[in-house]
């Protein structure tokens, strides 16, 4: 079995398709699609059904998966071992939600790259609900969300930092005139959130459900960036990580609400497979991480 194969393998069962497979790896469909049909000659199994344009897993190639993981860390390690000359080296993949991958990440960077530049990052916004197949696979090597907890057997789970949340209005708004803000006074509001940044959402989300608050709509976008835009000009508030707003809310372009009947704060979590080799130059990146984060 090649291990070229298997990594063409790992990426269509990721994209679950082929086209999208190729312009990842660099090559053409017919390229992915032979490699395809070599592997699934050489087990004599089908690892995907093809239904029409899409394509989905079959059993053995769910299985596969897990051994393709496997495999792929042991030619990392080899090559670390080997060819490393004593140094960690190798690349990195990583999946973070915007406000971890904006504020954080590029100081942990910062400060890694000092003693590893030849190290290789791939580095996504995350989705909680693709996370759990995507470290599973070992297509990632390691996640970083925002959220108290992420209960998967599978995983190690550290809390690196308790991150306070912010109730955030534009200046002027009609509720930064109140010393205190409680719950009920968010009913009729325009609620902006972002759509992707993990934990912290849901949760906020089930408050408001909890607490039968009717606001006057709710936005989602994928963007922290876009959440805070429209906040600025008064479209709506908005709950979000205290990071992701130190520089607008000390220029005077946001503003707090002082919500009293509720603590508002998540944890900043790192996540990997527990299965998972963890090759000399992730574990470096998880210990500067370990080091760095809390004191951003």
């Amino acid at each position: 079995m090649e291990i070229r194969h298997l990594k063409t393998f790992m990426k269509v069962a990721h994209l679950l398709n082929f086209n999208q497979a190729a312009k990842a790896l660099n090559c053409s469909q017919s390229t992915v699609s032979a490699q395809i049909k070599l592997l699934e000659e050489e087990l004599d199994v089908l690892l995907f059904d093809r239904l029409g344009k899409k394509i989905a897993l079959t059993d053995a190639g769910s299985k596969l998966i897990r051994y393709g993981r496997k495999m792929i860390d042991i030619e990392k390690e080899t090559f670390s071992e080997i060819a490393g000359n004593g140094e960690p080296v190798g690349d990195i993949s990583i999946r973070a939600p915007q406000s971890v991958g904006t504020y954080l990440i590029p100081e942990v960077l910062e400060i890694f790259r000092r003693s590893y530049p030849g190290a290789g990052f791939n580095i996504e916004t995350c989705s909680i609900v693709s996370l759990k197949d995507e470290l599973r696979s070992g297509i990632v090597d390691l996640a970083f969300l925002l959220a108290d907890q992420a209960a998967v057997k599978e995983f190690q789970t550290e809390v690196l930092r308790i991150e306070p949340l912010v109730l955030i209005a534009v200046p002027g708004h009609s509720l930064t005139l109140k010393n205190e803000i409680r719950i009920q006074d968010l009913n009729g509001e325009t609620i902006i959130l972002p759509k992707h940044d993990c934990g912290y959402k849901m949760v906020f989300e089930k408050m408001l459900e909890e607490q039968n608050i009717k606001t006057a709509s709710k936005m989602e976008f994928n963007s922290v960036e876009a959440v805070k835009r429209c906040v600025m000009k008064g479209i709506g508030i908005s709950i979000i990580p205290r990071l992701s707003v130190r520089d607008e809310i000390k220029a005077g372009n946001l503003a707090v609400l002082p919500l009293t009947d509720e603590t508002l704060e998540t944890c900043v979590l790192m996540i990997w497979h527990k299965n998972k080799w963890l090759s000399p130059i992730l574990t470096e990146f998880m210990d500067c991480a370990r080091k760095t984060i809390p004191l951003i």
